[in-house]
């Protein structure tokens, strides 16, 4: 296992994971008995209740012993097992190859994170880019023995992919009609802005957040003098002069873009927030994400 992987999913970061578990707010119907309780009723060992016989149904689940006493027949009934799904969409975009740690180290560690307490749970996980081909799946994870190989797997995620965020969401939303959870982990950076991919998002039947994450640097950039910036996406150059006046204005325009896509995501019921890189995943998960219900 390469000294990245095991910085994405440390043992001190799993022991306070492993006692939580991911939350939807919307009824789901899984593929697989998992382990949290579901509202409809199935055969796994836990009763429920009773119901009336009716010709055709399974004879194994009568219970005997009350007809018996009762003379009549009565069918017993289980909760059923679910499982989650849970999609992690990561930005691999070079914009996200900024800041120390990175955006996108930064983005897979949280994939990771929230990705082993699916795993705990026995949900089934799946970690994709906005830069996959809309006709190629992601591997699914299933189970605690899964999560060095899904740790390796996010390795592999290099800052290198093109196409715009709308394309990336749409992409994703072809390959994953069902339900579940997903979890957008972006900068939000995208000349063509973010509604059109967020309104995708908006179209399947899933529990929506967005994580927007940005550096420290560009929070609050140190720099000074005259320079020349170049756009590490598109080449675009500009140059200017650091002055006081500009970096208030920079100040001023990023709390606008930030406040614009919190409003835009609060509207239309999807749970945004803004986390930076400094900010240490596990608190982020513990409380930030725990008190919008992700997690509990």
């Amino acid at each position: 296992m390469s000294t990245t992987s095991s910085a994405l999913l440390t043992p001190e970061l799993m022991a306070q994971l492993e006692r939580l578990e991911l939350v939807s707010r919307k009824i789901f119907r899984g593929r697989l008995k998992g382990e949290r309780r579901s509202s409809r009723k199935g055969q796994s060992v836990e009763f429920a209740d009773f119901r009336n016989y009716v010709p055709g149904d399974d004879l194994r689940f009568i219970d005997w012993n009350t007809y018996a006493r009762l003379d009549r027949l009565f069918l017993k009934l289980f909760f059923e097992e679910e499982d989650l799904h849970f999609y992690a969409l990561i930005d691999a975009s070079p914009s996200m190859d900024f800041g120390t740690p990175t955006k996108l180290h930064y983005a897979k560690q949280l994939a990771a994170a929230l990705g082993f307490v699916g795993l705990v749970r026995a949900d089934r996980v799946r970690i994709e880019t906005l830069g996959q081909p809309a006709a190629r799946h992601a591997p699914v994870f299933r189970g605690r023995q899964s999560a060095w190989r899904m740790a390796q797997y996010l390795d592999t995620i290099e800052p290198n992919e093109s196409g715009s965020l709308a394309s990336g969401v749409k992409n994703f939303c072809i390959r994953n009609p069902g339900k579940g959870i997903v979890v957008l982990i972006s900068d939000l950076m995208d000349k063509q802005g973010y509604d059109t991919a967020l309104k995708y998002l908006l179209s399947q039947q899933m529990d929506v957040y967005v994580i927007q994450t940005l550096s420290a640097e560009e929070m609050h950039p140190e720099i000074k003098g005259d320079l020349k910036l170049v756009d590490c996406e598109d080449q675009d150059i500009a140059e200017i002069s650091a002055s006081v006046p500009l970096l208030q204005r920079y100040q001023k325009t990023l709390a606008a873009f930030v406040e614009g896509a919190r409003e835009f995501c609060s509207r239309r019921g999807m749970n945004y927030l803004l986390a930076h890189n400094e900010l240490p995943v596990d608190q982020l998960i513990a409380s930030y994400l725990r008190k919008r219900g992700l997690v509990r």
